[in-house]
């Protein structure tokens, strides 16, 4: 595979996705235009032009986390793409039976691709760097979420158009989720602002390394002050409070993040006209209102689409061999 994003149009640049900062933005331009391309084919079902773009190939997927958007839409971009799926073990993930080097190192004999929903980062790291012939996919893990991020920019772009200029404002946790958006937007030339209580902000690491990325002027600016946030922002984002991991927390986290959740009052403060998005699943009454995310304002459900097709986009840019 060709490391230049500038040479072959028709790959990734590079053999893994485990971050939004593994591509650069022309890269993210050209995913999401086939994205966009692939929802409108999708229509045509075994005649779309990507139908067999990875036929006899095979694609590992281990979860050791539950899914319910995540794993149907991977299983149905490699099936909509020609290639196999192949469902390993959860158990296989936790390094007991075997090293998951050496799991990396037998099925890179078998498959093209092993699509993992993890824990810590530093796993599919791992795998990454043993499975030398394998490419390995970030399906989630507790510092990144980018393919989520893929979908998000995606839904921004068929609301916005261009979206250079716009500001997403997100409110509550500095998790995951918060990470991989705040990547993606800021290399779209999209603002972030981003409003979390004492002790609970994004990193400074996360926030400047994200900086790095940011084309068009971008910026980004973390607050307490969920009002602050949202003050004439075209898009406004939440998540659960307590992520998986951290039900211990919950009770404390609801005490916590009460100020922060998006409800009618706060969507009043945003530019007329702003989108509500969530990453799913929602805590309505929770992190937001049923009143919100039920409301004409929210694309909680077209980002869940969109995850098929960034996904399907992403595969083919890194798989098809032409």
């Amino acid at each position: 595979m060709s490391n230049d994003p500038d040479g072959d149009p028709g790959k990734l640049g590079k053999k893994d996705f485990l971050s939004i900062s593994d591509l650069d933005h022309r890269v993210l331009e050209r995913l999401l235009d086939l994205a966009a391309q692939m929802k409108k084919d999708r229509r045509l079902g075994a005649k779309a032009p990507t139908a067999s773009a990875l036929s006899g190939q095979h694609v590992a997927l281990l979860f050791e986390k539950p899914s319910l958007r995540t794993l149907s839409t991977f299983e149905i971009a490699i099936r909509e793409l020609g290639a196999n799926t192949l469902h390993l073990p959860a158990h296989f993930a936790e390094g007991v039976r075997e090293p998951i080097e050496d799991v990396a190192r037998n099925i890179e004999r078998w498959v093209r691709a092993l699509v993992i929903r993890t824990f810590e980062q530093e796993k599919a790291q791992r795998l990454a760097r043993v499975g030398s012939r394998l490419s390995v996919v970030n399906a989630l893990t507790d510092e990144e979420h980018p393919c989520q991020a893929l979908a998000d920019v995606l839904t921004m772009r068929e609301r916005w158009g261009a979206a250079p200029g716009h500001t997403v404002a997100y409110v509550g946790d500095g998790n995951n989720v918060a990470t991989s958006l705040m990547q993606a937007a800021l290399m779209s030339g999209v603002n972030v602002r981003v409003a979390s209580p004492l002790g609970y902000a994004l990193s400074d690491d996360a926030v400047r390394h994200a900086a790095g990325l940011a084309q068009g002027g971008a910026q980004v600016r973390l607050v307490e002050d969920p009002r602050a946030a949202v003050a004439g922002a075209d898009a406004v984002y939440t998540d659960v409070w307590a992520s998986m991991g951290e039900e211990h927390e919950a009770s404390e986290r609801r005490r916590v993040f009460a100020p922060y959740q998006v409800n009618a009052a706060l969507m009043a403060v945003a530019n007329p006209g702003a989108i509500f998005m969530h990453c799913l699943p929602a805590h309505r009454g929770e992190e937001v209102t049923a009143e919100v995310i039920e409301s004409p304002a929210s694309v909680v459900f077209d980002q869940a689409e969109n995850r098929l097709h960034t996904q399907k986009a992403l595969l083919h840019l890194l798989l098809a061999q032409t």
